[in-house]
């Protein structure tokens, strides 16, 4: 099956270490549906733990609007017992109640800082979104769900923490994030969204390492300075590093390789079919596809 639409890659956006690179395809309007951010804020969607006691894997959302909503791959949930993010990208049915499977990134707390989650305004990197991709890959694989290797994912975090000189009492990703805020806003400030792209590839120095595509541009100006938040960390730790530059061809590539891949479907969370795939390059791929349509497909490729 072709998962992926037809990808025209436009000129890189670069600042420092950080090329981004504007994707274009066919635009799509076969889906409706909000960001999750926005039904958060709205208030017609509640993010819960399951349950008073909770569960470390899974919350609890229920969507009492009359639109779909869409939480992203790696996207970040703050509150309740303990930051979470997103496993695998999810779109929540209107007027439904559903378990999705997420990854605690606040490995120090588990007690109540409120009753519901908010949106953390952030989205993981790189770097935590392929060890997700390719730990769920594996669950899904053996029958098992879309669990993520949680020991794997506290180390990362720990990970960026110290090699960005970052402290935190509850060992809290948005700690890290929010101790360079202001060098975050400096990226964005230089990259930010290009008009009609439905989805963006970015490369740290000369390697290209990840791929967002949405089924339509709107989805993806909205979700670009989130996306970017992630993004950003990774560049942040090949600051001072002259590693050269990613030059179109080289996401073509990438492209190339995700459009040969051999995609196994596997149940999804909510709407939709979920298709996964690994490539060459250590790249592990992920889509979700509704009535034909893809909604969002992203890639991680390994960085070395």
């Amino acid at each position: 099956m072709q998962v992926l639409p037809e990808i025209r890659v436009g000129d890189p956006l670069s600042y420092q270490a950080l090329s981004v690179f504007p994707l274009f395809t066919p635009t799509s309007e076969t889906v409706s549906y909000l960001l999750a951010d926005e039904g958060l804020s709205n208030g017609t969607v509640t993010v819960e733990e399951v349950g008073e006691a909770g569960s470390v894997p899974t919350l609890s959302v229920e969507n009492k609007g009359d639109i779909a909503v869409l939480f992203i791959e790696g996207e970040e949930l703050q509150g309740a017992k303990q930051n979470r993010v997103l496993n695998t990208s999810v779109l929540i049915a209107a007027g439904t109640k559903t378990t999705i499977p997420v990854s605690c990134v606040e490995q120090g707390r588990w007690r109540y800082q409120s009753r519901r989650f908010d949106s953390g305004g952030r989205n993981s990197s790189h770097k935590l979104r392929r060890i997700l991709k390719k730990s769920v890959s594996r669950s899904t694989r053996a029958g098992q769900g879309h669990s993520s290797d949680q020991g794997e994912v506290w180390e990362e975090v720990q990970r960026q923490m110290d090699a960005l000189g970052a402290q935190s009492n509850t060992m809290a990703m948005a700690d890290t994030y929010n101790a360079h805020s202001s060098r975050m806003e400096d990226y964005r400030g230089q990259l930010g969204y290009v008009t009609n792209a439905s989805g963006f590839a970015v490369a740290v120095g000369a390697k290209v390492v990840a791929l967002d595509l949405f089924d339509k541009p709107t989805t993806c100006e909205k979700a670009w300075n989130r996306l970017m938040t992630g993004y950003v960390m990774d560049a942040l730790e090949e600051s001072g590093q002259d590693a050269g530059k990613a030059v179109s061809a080289d996401v073509q590539k990438l492209v190339q390789r995700l459009q040969s891949a051999a995609w196994q479907q596997t149940p999804a969370v909510g709407l939709g079919d979920e298709f996964r795939a690994d490539a060459p390059e250590e790249t592990y791929g992920s889509a979700l596809v509704v009535s034909g349509s893809l909604v969002h497909g992203s890639a991680m490729v390994a960085a070395e």
